[in-house]
């Protein structure tokens, strides 16, 4: 089978397509998938870059990606809720015990896979997973909004970004978001009522009495966030951790760091949210499996809108 995968750390240049890559074998609790696409997360360039070496030993050649959609092809021992030919879309990076997504068969964890949402095409279901998932528990499990309450999501036009307006919104909040200029209209179509580009102006000096503020950018972007809450806010950073202690007491606010449990409770939810039409998918650029090396040189450099998908099939 065709698998893209990388021998050594470095950038997108190690990625290589092997034409004659083994098909996976399933362990206990495992699906095959016949993967029609996959998408791209910032954690796969890291990864890849060797920035997580004394955290996760790899195994090379390693399958980039973990996002995937495709079909049920074979299920190992244990799995019995999923038939062949099943529709599906999950996470399978080689980090959580999958084989890897950008190929054209994949082991998959079946506590992470779930069925793919019937109003989405195989390349939307494989943009979901993470960024999708991370999305909804940051919003739902940590700033727990009510109607009308203000959120301001920095990199609204992101993977993780777009999903957070859309359920923010969803949920009946103001939100408020950063991006480029040349994003903005991008942001408004996803429902952002207040756009802030971040190029020519500083958030912190047009927002204010804000109850939370999703983070997906860290560093001083996360300091400065404090600035904009009402006394008792929330930040949640998908990024900074551990939690700025000095900055909660300036500030009288409150902030956590956002960990991401991709389940099929978690999967399952948005994909119920896709088909009831309360969140909508956003490719900004499909590559081939061929040109995987290309698209995350594209993910990496160009600031994409919405996410980088590989289609497979």
């Amino acid at each position: 089978m065709k698998a893209a995968q990388f021998n050594n750390y470095g950038g997108p240049d190690v990625i290589e397509v092997d034409h004659n890559a083994p098909i996976p074998s399933l362990g206990e609790g495992q699906i095959l998938i016949e993967c029609y696409a996959a998408s791209i997360n910032p954690i796969d360039s890291i990864l890849r870059a060797g920035y997580m070496q004394k955290m996760v030993s790899l195994n090379f050649p390693a399958t980039i990606a973990g996002d995937f959609s495709g079909k049920v092809r074979e299920l190992g021992s244990g799995v019995t809720d999923f038939g062949i030919g099943d529709e599906v879309f999950g996470f399978a990076p080689i980090i959580a015990g999958g084989s890897g997504a950008a190929a054209e068969f994949i082991a998959a964890n079946a506590l992470m896979t779930a069925n793919k949402p019937s109003m989405a095409s195989f390349s939307e279901a494989a943009a979901l997973p993470l960024a999708g998932v991370s999305a909804i528990q940051a919003i739902q499990n940590e700033i727990k909004p009510v109607p009308s309450q203000k959120v301001l999501i920095h990199g609204g036009a992101g993977g993780i970004g777009s999903f957070a307006i859309q359920y923010a919104k969803h949920l009946g909040c103001y939100v408020a978001t950063t991006v480029r200029a040349s994003q903005k209209d991008f942001a408004r179509n996803l429902g952002a009522d207040k756009i802030v580009d971040f190029e020519a102006e500083q958030f912190e000096k047009v927002l204010k009495d804000y109850d939370a503020v999703l983070d997906t950018v860290g560093g001083d972007v996360y300091k400065r966030s404090f600035q904009i809450l009402k006394k008792g806010g929330i930040v949640v950073s998908m990024v900074q951790n551990p939690p700025d202690q000095e900055s909660m007491s300036k500030f009288g606010a409150r902030s956590v760091y956002a960990s991401t449990q991709v389940n099929r409770a978690s999967l399952s939810r948005i994909s119920e949210l896709v088909d009831k039409d309360a969140i909508r998918v956003y490719v900004g650029r499909e590559f081939p499996l061929e040109k995987t090396r290309e698209a995350y040189a594209y993910f990496e450099n160009d600031h994409p809108k919405g996410k980088v998908v590989i289609r497979v099939k």
